[in-house]
């Protein structure tokens, strides 16, 4: 997102730091940070609601794919998965994984006629691969920004954004966070590679300049850890997706409170730039929306709210 915190595919770790919650009726979820658990909590099941079932290849959708792509009849795809409802592994790392941006790859998979092979990777490391070659397309709510504008196409299907959550309780913070300088003198724990990292590293003078004492961030690999660090009180405040704050405070067991939207942002497939994959996909992705597969796969996940009207290809970033 946003981009938002990533965790590496490590399930085992993530789980004994931080074991997923069900996807119940908060809406069922929302991008982002997922939930706390006590130590020991299985992860649990995926909503049983399958949009992508019905889902057919569109021909006049399908032929916008280069002719080695149609021939070749698959896409390798870098995923970022870890936790719900943006992809994460219910029933463990060694079964299929959930989520929204599954679930949607998946639809536009169907829509194109081709296969995918989902390949786990870290956050931080899917969009340089791009440029390399190692993937043809990258999931894991990567936000739209003008910085990375420069070296990566979009595809949007999703508007998401940055928020803060703190523990439930805490009164160091209120709600809504705006400004960056409310969190002067606190300790902001974030995500390895985010726009989250960026904007607060970009604005750490804003302080300074108020003649505040200075937030400190700390970076995180693994989603599990930044929760538990919070949880520990060893930071005060979480910048992640404003989905996946919602979702997160939506489960009595995370103990977190959401504070609010800070920066939208639009979320997108991403690319190496100059791909000819772009028109294809946003081309299913709108199939899906006037078809209302897509309504189906956001109601799922609780993801409604972010609904876009219509994809973009290298939409500007939101100011």
């Amino acid at each position: 997102m946003s981009s938002a915190l990533r965790i590496r595919p490590r399930l085992a770790t993530a789980l004994a730091l931080l074991p997923l919650l069900a996807l119940t009726a908060c809406g069922s979820g929302s991008d982002g940070s997922g939930g706390t658990a006590p130590a020991g909590a299985r992860a649990a099941a995926a909503p049983t609601d399958d949009p992508v079932a019905d889902v057919r290849e569109v021909p006049s959708v399908a032929a916008l794919l280069p002719a080695e792509v149609r021939e070749a009849g698959t896409l390798r795809v870098g995923s970022s998965i870890g936790f719900p409802p943006g992809a994460y592994y219910p029933n463990g790392s060694d079964k299929a994984p959930a989520g929204q941006d599954i679930d949607l790859a998946d639809a536009v998979a169907k829509v194109l006629g081709v296969r995918l092979q989902r390949q786990d990777a870290s956050f931080e490391t899917i969009l340089p691969a791009l440029g390399s070659g190692k993937y043809d397309v990258g999931t894991g709510n990567f936000g739209v920004t003008a910085e990375r504008l420069k070296t990566i196409d979009f595809v949007t299907y999703i508007n998401d954004g940055q928020g803060f959550a703190v523990r439930k309780g805490d009164t160091a913070l209120k709600a809504p966070v705006t400004d960056l300088t409310q969190l002067c003198g606190l300790t902001v724990g974030t995500g390895a590679g985010t726009t989250f990292e960026t904007t607060l590293t970009a604005r750490k003078g804003v302080c300074a300049k108020a003649g505040k004492k200075p937030y400190d961030v700390k970076v995180y690999s693994e989603n599990g850890a930044t929760l538990t660090a919070l949880q520990q009180g060893r930071i005060d405040v979480i910048m992640s997706t404003i989905n996946g704050l919602r979702y997160q405070a939506a489960q009595p067991a995370s103990r977190t409170a959401f504070l609010g939207e800070y920066h939208r942002l639009d979320v997108g497939f991403a690319f190496k730039k100059g791909s000819p994959l772009t028109k294809a996909f946003r081309a299913a992705v709108n199939e899906l929306i006037e078809d209302g597969t897509y309504a189906r796969i956001l109601k799922k996940w609780g993801t409604s709210a972010s609904a876009i009207e219509t994809s973009r290809i290298n939409p500007p970033e939101h100011t």
